[in-house]
């Protein structure tokens, strides 16, 4: 018993350090691809780290209150404690982690939760840059999550459940994924992640060009060092999680045992979560950044329609 503990406490360590590690990559990966794509050389794709140990080792001598220096960490704790509900290999005792019925609930608040910390710490410094950038990543919260709930509640209504790991656990044992069983949902859910990505065209938050980087303009040193260490889990959060919900997962309790079979479902994972993030690389290096209005119009339309078509699908489905 003793010894399961410990393989179990060692997994959570390790889905720490590889959510971090792969946000980081695929960060990274990003600034090459588009340095690229414009006729760059760009940056090596390691730059992420080389930045972040420089961020570790500046000091600031600028603060603004007690909420200026408990954003980073708020957004940093959310992005961990919501990678710890969310399992990151299928079964067995490696990377399953905190999940239980009602998770994908739960999942729903934690979301949200490093964007409300941010807020809160931008507020405080009084920029006016950061607090028009606050104000548009409220409102296009506003436009995402509500087809990205729908996503949510159609697959709920589909298979009677709000466990993540029930969802994953149907997709292994009949092989079908859930984005064919219901791909209204899947899609719903799918243009809800250019919004949680905030990559062109919704980056609408930090535009440098017009906000001098809004929010991030007032934080420097390890506080933006936290911020990009949190941002780089929330990202693997939020891939895995579609992973989990629409994809299969990755590991399966009977082919994937071992050491072997945990470096497998790590490689599956990886394949999975590579191309789902490429999704909004490409779509951000060939389009134009939306207005705030224009990007909330849009998860109000086609996301919007295809989260309800899902919940109909869901219904009449047999």
């Amino acid at each position: 018993m003793t010894g399961n503990w410990l393989i179990e406490l060692t997994g959570i360590v390790l889905t720490a350090l590889l959510a971090f590690t792969v946000g980081m990559f695929y960060g990274g990966l990003r600034r090459k691809v588009i340095a690229r794509a414009q006729n760059r050389v760009g940056p090596p794709v390691y730059q992420n780290f080389l930045d972040l140990l420089k961020l570790q080792g500046k000091t600031t001598n600028v603060t603004h209150g007690l909420m200026t220096h408990l954003a980073p960490v708020w957004v940093l704790v959310a992005a961990i404690t919501a990678l710890l509900f969310i399992p990151v290999l299928h079964g067995g005792l490696w990377f399953p982690n905190f999940t239980f019925k009602g998770d994908l609930i739960f999942l729903l608040y934690l979301m949200v939760m490093g964007s409300l910390g941010m807020a809160l710490g931008v507020g405080e410094t009084g920029n006016p840059n950061g607090a028009i950038g606050v104000s548009r990543g409220l409102s296009l919260i506003t436009g995402y999550e509500i087809p990205f709930v729908l996503s949510l509640v159609a697959i709920m209504i589909q298979f009677h459940t709000t466990s993540l790991t029930d969802l994953m656990h149907y997709q292994q044992a009949t092989g079908h994924w859930i984005a064919r069983e219901n791909p209204f949902a899947f899609l719903a859910a799918l243009f809800s992640v250019l919004g949680m990505f905030h990559y062109s065209p919704f980056d609408i938050i930090g535009a440098p060009a017009e906000l001098a980087s809004g929010p991030m303009s007032e934080f420097g040193g390890k506080y933006l060092g936290s911020l990009m260490t949190g941002g780089s889990i929330f990202a693997f959060v939020k891939l895995v999680l579609i992973t989990d919900l629409f994809l299969g997962g990755a590991g399966h309790p009977d082919a994937y045992t071992g050491a072997a079979g945990v470096l497998l479902g790590l490689v599956e994972l990886v394949i999975k979560t590579f191309l789902l993030y490429m999704i909004p690389v490409s779509i951000g290096i060939v389009m134009p950044r939306f207005r705030t209005e224009q990007a909330v119009r849009f998860f109000w339309r086609w996301p919007l329609l295809f989260g309800a078509l899902g919940i109909i699908w869901a219904v009449f489905w047999k």
